[in-house]
């Protein structure tokens, strides 16, 4: 049987009792490398940011002579391992919940390997978001619980194929995921057209994937910082394909995620084999009603707070960027600007910190659009 059970919290009252745990899929630590075309969507929403990021371009191009290549620079979010592991695991336990977290990085396993080198009796899942190239654009899929002794093996393969992707390959390396029934296969975020073909080619590209590799796909995530009417497509292409839908929260900054998985599973193994059996429930918590512009502008304002306690000594938001320079090598934007930035970044800087006062966050939830409406 095959069913996914939505719940939205501000309405199912009955939850108490039914499920022992709560699992937070997908979400990001300093480990992760973060695109920054991210900057520029949120632009879309404000004139300001916009503005700062033209001057930028142009300071940019005239410094350097050619254009500003975003392709080359990157950002980092700023929880460690075991802070973002606590963020996930405190909200879990508010709820009278047994946490489970997959920290899922881009492409990169150390969040989780460190804790469990740290601290064992978190039972911390090794995760990871594999960037899968297909078609002309790609797809993030959420490899929950990899065995530990096959962990770094897999990583090669991963790597090889998102630097040189042979389409042929990848059933061949989906098929072998499969084969542990303890790992958990999941199609993240799936209509966002990251790349920017168009919708209409991702689209494309989405249903030759999930045709030719359907067997090897367990599940299709709802999204926490996707918009509704995105996430009600992936529920339908979901029931469609034959498959239950997840949660994933995506969480990148300090707000935990805003959707979570119940069951009363005891560990990641057992919730992964109930999921590819077919059964889920997703718990939507009510900060996901809030406006989808607001809970993306805070995020961009958290990324520009002030971190006196990041793991690696990156405080401030310019330690945190980093660009390949010509030569190959590796530099933060705060090693590049050498400690004097250019005024237009001041500026940028300054507002975004005079936005980020909780006084002002607050007028700006009274002016933007309220609740969004979720519905299943």
């Amino acid at each position: 049987m095959r069913a996914t059970e939505l719940h939205l919290q501000w309405l199912d009252t009955g939850l108490e009792g039914r499920f022992r745990t709560g699992v937070s899929l997908h979400s990001h630590t300093f480990h992760s490398r973060e695109s920054l075309n991210f900057f520029y969507q949120v632009a879309r929403h404000s004139a300001p940011l916009r503005w700062a990021l033209r001057q930028a371009e142009a300071a940019y191009f005239r410094h350097h002579g050619e254009p500003l290549d975003l392709n080359c620079g990157w950002w980092t979010p700023p929880l460690g391992p075991r802070q973002a592991y606590s963020v996930e695991a405190a909200q879990i336990a508010a709820l009278g919940l047994a946490p489970i977290v997959s920290l899922t990085d881009h492409d990169d396993i150390e969040a989780p390997m460190t804790l469990q080198a740290m601290d064992a009796s978190l039972s911390v899942p090794i995760s990871v978001e594999w960037t899968v190239p297909y078609r002309g654009t790609f797809f993030h899929l959420g490899i929950h619980n990899v065995a530990p002794h096959r962990a770094r093996t897999r990583m090669d393969t991963f790597a090889a194929f998102t630097a040189c992707p042979e389409e042929a390959r990848l059933p061949e390396i989906l098929e072998s995921l499969h084969g542990d029934e303890s790992t958990l296969i999941v199609l993240n975020h799936p209509f966002w057209d990251e790349a920017g073909i168009g919708a209409g080619w991702h689209h494309g590209a989405l249903m030759d994937l999930l045709a030719a590799h359907s067997p090897w796909i367990h599940a299709i995530e709802i999204n926490g910082l996707r918009p509704w009417e995105e996430n009600r497509s992936a529920l339908r292409l979901a029931a469609e394909s034959s498959k239950p839908a997840v949660a994933g929260g995506d969480r990148h900054v300090l707000e935990p995620n805003a959707v979570l998985n119940l069951t009363s599973a005891p560990g990641i193994a057992e919730f992964a084999s109930e999921v590819r059996d077919g059964l889920s429930h997703i718990l939507v918590l009510p900060s996901y009603r809030a406006p989808y512009t607001e809970r993306i502008l805070h995020n961009v304002l958290d990324v520009f707070r002030t971190y006196a306690d990041h793991g690696r000594g990156w405080t401030e938001w310019p330690d945190r960027v980093f660009f390949t320079l010509p030569g190959g090598t590796v530099e933060s934007l705060q090693q590049i600007w050498g400690g004097r930035p250019p005024v237009v970044v001041n500026l940028l800087d300054g507002i975004m910190r005079f936005t980020g006062q909780p006084s002002v966050r607050n007028v700006l939830r009274a002016v933007l659009p309220t609740w969004q409406e979720v519905l299943p």
